[in-house]
């Protein structure tokens, strides 16, 4: 029965509703404790194989124990949960001016190149081969105008021009000359970390200058069984002392180190991140970490290591709720394909793990470039994934009125003029409520399709690559900055002499109406 009065109080309407962005749910905060909770015992109990000496030592002159065999670093709960606590829930990367150009953090989600690719497909011949600097840096050129590709990262191999020992720092090199935009990088050797760390210092004013305003993200891969490899190891001391974020990345291969169902492997993987997240803080707390991974399935017929797998993505979204649950931001590699071209494969996986990478608030999505097992990278790929990313960036937006509650006025215009076109409330609104995709998604009728040439999304793709790359504005580096990047990279040569030569851009040509998807009425400017 309800209380005395109650029913001649009309109920309350609140005047301004609760915005709603669209999310994602795959597992229950129950299960998500659980799953913490056997993380933890595992990390107590069985521990990580530590490899790397120093970063070892610095565990246990922190006092954390080893196992009863002396090889197992043991992390204690306690040791553990200071290290959640401890690390940062979010963080900014800024530009190389040192203006703030990403938060990291909540639900705010940013897609980025993938990374590691050993080959690049050749946009021009269809040639699938090793990358060279031409390559680099065109790519770096083409990112650096993609709307909808917030930061960049050092994406494939350049294995044709550059000795491997520097050629993760003659790749952040290229990016620093031809972009302004973030990079997220890492090191392939030991002692790799410390050039590159010389190189940001030149775009800051000293090296608390470079903690305090992040220009990159680099990536600490954990080798799967409960291990972290030498290289690792050191370049995680190396990353957190210089200040910059690093993102924990075990590669989780469900079926072959990794158990094959959701919640097992969700279990493996949260113990190398907590573990990565844990050494970190160790070493510097409040060190940024990005709560990462790789996830993979084992294909049990073709034993290939499909990371578009659907189970993958599953895990991929299991594992962002468990950070989402500790508060921490999160990375994962999605919205790439394994297909080999741009085609039917590449277009769903694509989208479909843009979309679920963006309705579970991943912070930083790496992944879009990609192609065949994070192996290939391509340029075109790259342009067409932009267009995925929008849309996907698009859906996950809050909703909220937009001078439509109540709709008494738009239904008397439409009654008035029979459309809605022309209506005071649809100039205001549709360029931010329509995305207008460029032309490399087709929405033209078949007629004018025809007319112009009938081109499939690949073509499409291909054709804007170069009318991006035509439109590139290059950036200026002050000459002397410009030679100590160059010097502190030639000082890590064995055998080479020279640096490869970088093409200089071309004078900019503008991007015609038709690369930035919106039709122009002439009597009218919105």
């Amino acid at each position: 029965m309800p209380a005395c009065g109650s029913a001649s109080r009309p109920a309350r309407r609140t005047p301004y509703p609760r915005l709603v962005r669209p999310t994602l749910n795959v597992l229950d905060p129950d299960l998500i404790e659980r799953i913490l909770d056997e993380a933890k015992r595992v990390l107590a109990e069985v521990g990580i194989e530590v490899r790397g000496t120093v970063l070892r030592q610095r565990l246990l002159d922190a006092g954390l124990p080893l196992d009863g065999s002396g090889m197992r670093v043991l992390f204690p709960r306690d040791v553990v949960d200071r290290g959640i606590e401890t690390a940062p829930k979010s963080f900014v990367l800024y530009d190389r001016d040192g203006n703030p150009l990403a938060d990291l953090g909540g639900d705010r989600v940013h897609f980025v190149p993938g990374s590691s690719g050993l080959r690049v497909l050749d946009h021009r011949t269809g040639e699938t081969r090793l990358a060279d600097s031409t390559d680099f840096v065109e790519y770096v050129r083409l990112a650096d105008g993609l709307r909808n590709i917030a930061y960049l990262a050092t994406a494939f191999s350049t294995n044709a021009d550059i000795e491997p020992q520097v050629s993760d720092a003659w790749r952040l090199y290229m990016a620093l000359t031809n972009s302004k935009k973030p990079v997220v990088s890492g090191a392939f050797t030991e002692h790799g970390v410390r050039r590159m760390v010389e190189m940001l210092e030149l775009f800051r004013r000293d090296r608390a200058d470079l903690i305090a305003r992040p220009l990159t993200i680099f990536t600490i891969t954990a080798t799967g069984n409960f291990r972290y490899s030498e290289d690792s190891c050191q370049n995680l001391i190396d990353c957190v002392e210089a200040g910059i974020p690093v993102e924990i990345v075990p590669v989780t291969l469900m079926g072959l180190i990794a158990p094959v169902t959701l919640v097992g492997a969700t279990v493996f993987h949260a113990v190398d991140v907590l573990a990565g997240i844990t050494m970190a803080q160790v070493v510097r707390p409040g060190a940024p970490v990005l709560f990462g991974g790789a996830p993979a399935t084992f294909h049990m017929r073709l034993a290939s290591a499909p990371m578009a797998a659907i189970e993958a993505l599953h895990l991929d979204v299991a594992y962002v709720a468990v950070a989402k649950a500790l508060g921490l931001p999160c990375q994962s590699y999605m919205a790439l394909s394994d297909g080999k071209l741009i085609d039917a494969q590449a277009g769903a996986e694509t989208f479909g793990s843009a979309l679920l990478a963006a309705l579970a608030g991943v912070n930083s999505v790496s992944g879009p470039g990609m192609l065949d097992f994070v192996l290939v990278f391509s340029l075109a790929k790259l342009v067409f994934d932009d267009e995925m990313c929008g849309q996907a960036l698009h859906f996950v937006r809050e909703a909220r009125p937009l001078d439509d509650l109540p709709v008494s006025e738009l239904i008397d215009q439409l009654l008035a003029d029979q459309h809605l076109i022309m209506s005071p409330h649809t100039l205001r609104h549709w360029p931010s409520e329509l995305y207008l995709p460029t032309v490399v998604v087709d929405r033209d009728n078949r007629e004018n399709w025809l007319k112009a040439g009938g081109a499939d999304a690949a073509a499409r793709a291909t054709a804007e690559v170069d009318r991006r790359l035509a439109a590139y504005r290059p950036i200026e580096t002050d000459d002397a900055v410009d030679e100590e990047l160059r010097r502190i990279i030639r000082a890590g040569l064995h055998d080479q002499t020279e640096l490869p030569v970088v093409p200089a851009a071309t004078e900019p040509v503008p991007l015609t109406e038709a690369s930035d998807g919106r039709r122009r009425n002439p009597r009218r400017r919105i």
